[in-house]
């Protein structure tokens, strides 16, 4: 990798370790001391945060369009506003309705800024060259828990959730819109005169197959991470073994990441993807036979297939379709993963007391069905050319 395409992953990279950081992963700190100083059920919070992502899958194939337009900067760069707006909004919160504002305003930002407008920016830049740069960045975000999960903590007892908000807002602004404009700026591809043209993607069984696989392996991967202590402790884990068992996502995934870019970027992503899909039902043998003292397996089984997934989800769309109206069919593709990513940790936390640790059956069979639909993918996805990863 060229030392201008390294300085290009390592700001996106890092652009996406605060974007994830201050959004997605906010809610698991500060729910609890913002419903207690309103008033109000922590699922209020939730409710909103999950309506806020919907919001972003909605959002998804609109954005892909601007991309693929004018390239990802510009996008990206507003994201930085929205977010800091929404973060700024909901740290001067009393009410609910200033704190389901706040999350409008997030649900924009993140649909604006997270991976899938990221990957559209990469396949904007790089083209069929871009599995690399899109490796890259999700080696840095995927210490994106790890990093805001902790100062999301030190925040609260050191300043309170107002002022943590406020400088996740400020940190926007003064860290995440100049690394988003580090960014080379894309000529447009639209005709300048007239009205955008919306492109025709037909949803093909290609198209549909994609998404309901993306969608399901993200389904388990939602559940499990709203989820996962209270079922590897219904397999019997103790409470320090469910807490080390959860610290292991973040470096599996990191891991398999790392995997991903040396010995499987030889392959097409075809083959990542299916394996990753596996790689949790065997998770779910491995608990089932050993019981909670192996919950610490079952989590890297788990994290090391949701790191490839994040991966897969930007490079195997390129690799089947390439790099024309790529960031548009990746809003496609995303937005039922979005809107199943928002209803699961409700759908799985119902499922959960009438099941117990059964639950795992469902999040397996999901996964199973996931690895089907790819493998029903036409043949003729395989063979499209791919570009190796640099």
């Amino acid at each position: 990798m060229d030392r201008s395409r390294l300085s290009i992953v390592a700001a996106l990279g890092t652009a996406q370790t605060l974007a994830w950081g201050s959004s997605y992963y906010l809610p698991a700190i500060l729910a609890d001391p913002f419903a207690r100083e309103l008033g109000i059920s922590s699922n209020w919070f939730f409710a909103a945060f999950s309506a806020s992502l919907v919001i972003s899958g909605l959002l998804g194939p609109r954005v892909g369009r601007q991309i693929d337009r004018v390239g990802g900067r510009q996008v990206l760069c507003i994201s930085n506003v929205f977010l800091a707006a929404g973060l700024a909004l909901l740290g001067a919160s009393t009410s609910v309705w200033m704190m389901s504002t706040a999350w409008l305003l997030l649900g924009i930002g993140m649909g604006l800024g997270l991976y899938d407008a990221a990957f559209g920016a990469l396949g904007r830049i790089y083209g069929s060259d871009a599995r690399g740069a899109i490796t890259g960045i999700t080696l840095i975000a995927g210490f994106a828990s790890t990093v805001g999960w902790p100062l999301s903590s030190l925040g609260l007892e050191t300043i309170g959730w107002r002022e943590t908000c406020f400088a996740w807002a400020a940190a926007h602004i003064v860290i995440g819109l100049p690394l988003n404009l580090m960014l080379p700026k894309a000529a447009r591809v639209a005709a300048s005169r007239g009205p955008a043209v919306k492109p025709h993607i037909r949803i093909d069984r290609t198209m549909v197959l994609l998404s309901f696989a993306f969608a399901a392996a993200w389904t388990v991967t939602s559940a499990m991470a709203a989820h996962l202590p209270r079922i590897v402790e219904a397999f019997g884990a103790t409470p320090a073994q469910a807490v080390f068992a959860g610290m292991m996502i973040g470096p599996a995934q990191v891991a398999a990441r790392v995997m991903e870019a040396s010995l499987l970027g030889r392959f097409h992503p075809l083959v990542s993807t299916r394996l990753a899909c596996i790689t949790h039902p065997i998770g779910v043998c491995v608990i089932g036979i050993f019981g909670g003292g192996a919950a610490a397996a079952f989590t890297l089984l788990h994290g090391a297939g949701n790191g490839i997934l994040t991966i897969a989800r930007g490079t195997l769309p390129l690799a089947i379709f390439g790099p024309e109206n790529y960031a548009y069919r990746l809003g496609l593709i995303g937005a039922p993963s979005r809107i199943a990513q928002a209803l699961a940790p409700l759908a799985f936390g119902l499922l959960l007391e009438p099941l117990g640790r059964g639950v795992v059956l469902v999040t397996a069979g999901l996964s199973l069905s996931a690895l089907i639909a790819l493998i029903l993918l036409p043949h003729t996805c395989t063979e499209r050319s791919t570009a190796p990863a640099e």
